[in-house]
């Protein structure tokens, strides 16, 4: 182990609706050469209003580099709001990834990902999947890339969980096992030493005859540096699932603004 970094951000992250994720610039950086490497951003706030509001959240990454250009990343979010004994959000994700770091032009893509989201209902979701990732170009300042694989997900849903925040009305938990088409793009363009943006987009079809309900998730970041030490977060993301296992929304959004400390 050469090195490790530490990154400390308190700033509100957004809710978590994506399916799959990838590793690329879910860090500062796309690329990294060092053989380890560690992230982590928390933010904690207890106020007393009526009752007392406690507003948790905590995202880690965790690379592994080998020597022959492919990587180990362990990536974690957790996001718990409890007003009073009422849960108000508790969702979060695990996922592990085996893939390689942007030298080859075609590659695997290998992951593992566990979810829960009980504000809709889902109660928990393993995925076990992979993809053949290409890479059209990654130079200094843009990037593109495009997978295409196949991933199985079991999962539990369930509208009797505290935090469900939709009607309950006559609804029962309901179990899913199948698999879906799972394509993806990222892209990455640098406008300026202080200006970044990224973008990484999922277009997933269920296996079977619903195969013409898709889910698109599309998650946007532009990053203002200030300073070494400073940066300015603009974050958007959309959801949009046409298969529901509950009668929730099919379209969700969220749009965070925030400030980045590193060191």
């Amino acid at each position: 182990m050469k090195k490790i970094s530490f990154l400390c951000a308190f700033l509100s992250f957004f809710s978590l609706f994506s399916q799959v994720l990838t590793i690329d610039r879910v860090s500062e950086n796309d690329s990294i050469t060092k053989k380890f490497r560690a992230y982590t951003a928390l933010s904690f706030s207890n106020e007393k209003q009526k009752k007392s509001l406690i507003d948790f959240t905590n995202k880690t990454e965790v690379y592994y580099f080998q020597k022959n250009n492919y990587f180990f990343g362990l990536l974690g979010q957790v996001d718990v709001a409890i007003n009073g004994k009422t849960i108000n959000e508790n969702n979060g994700f695990f996922q592990l990834r085996y893939r390689d770091n942007d030298t080859r032009k075609v590659s695997p893509d290998v992951f593992t990902q566990y979810q829960w989201n009980g504000i809709q209902g889902m109660e928990h979701r393993l995925l076990v999947g992979g993809n053949a990732r290409f890479k059209f170009f990654a130079e200094k300042r843009s990037d593109l890339f495009i997978s295409l694989g196949v991933f199985h997900e079991s999962e539990r849903w369930n509208p009797n969980l505290t935090a469900y925040a939709f009607s309950k009305d006559s609804l029962m938990p309901v179990n899913r096992n199948m698999f879906r088409l799972n394509s993806m793009a990222k892209f990455a363009l640098k406008f300026s030493k202080a200006v970044d943006v990224t973008g990484t987009t999922f277009v997933q079809f269920p296996l079977n005859n619903h195969f013409l309900s898709p889910r698109w998730f599309l998650d946007v970041n532009i990053n203002f540096t200030i300073s070494n030490y400073w940066t300015f977060i603009i974050h958007y993301d959309h959801n949009f699932d046409a298969f529901r296992p509950l009668p929730i929304d099919n379209y969700y959004y969220a749009t965070t603004m925030g400030i980045q400390l590193k060191w």
